[in-house]
């Protein structure tokens, strides 16, 4: 049985590309639907997802945006990464603002 090759991820979809594309931003990936392209984000979302939202059972979708943010927030400001030399998020990409501008 033959069967259409299906997009596995919405972010590699025809629709989204070109809706990407025709707003003049240039797509990231190196080669089509590789892993490497969302690894980070994907580990940030797995985190999110099993730390916050599967623990909550979120009164309304406000209670629900109010709740991920803080988890963001955390996330970001307060909770040190083993990658990136037990620092925040923050504490390892504000520093290197101005060296990225002046490169610029």
């Amino acid at each position: 049985m033959l069967r259409r090759p299906v997009e596995s991820a919405q972010f590699t979809a025809g629709a989204f590309t070109q809706a990407v594309l025709s707003r003049g931003v240039r797509l990231s990936m190196d080669g089509k639907g590789a892993w490497r392209d969302n690894v980070f984000v994907e580990r940030v979302w797995r985190s999110i997802k099993y730390e916050e939202i599967y623990l909550r059972a979120y009164e309304s979708v406000n209670h629900a945006r109010r709740s991920i943010g803080q988890c963001i927030e955390l996330y970001n400001r307060k909770r040190p990464h083993s990658s990136l030399a037990d620092q925040t998020p923050d504490e390892g990409y504000f520093p290197t603002l101005p060296a990225i501008k002046s490169a610029a």
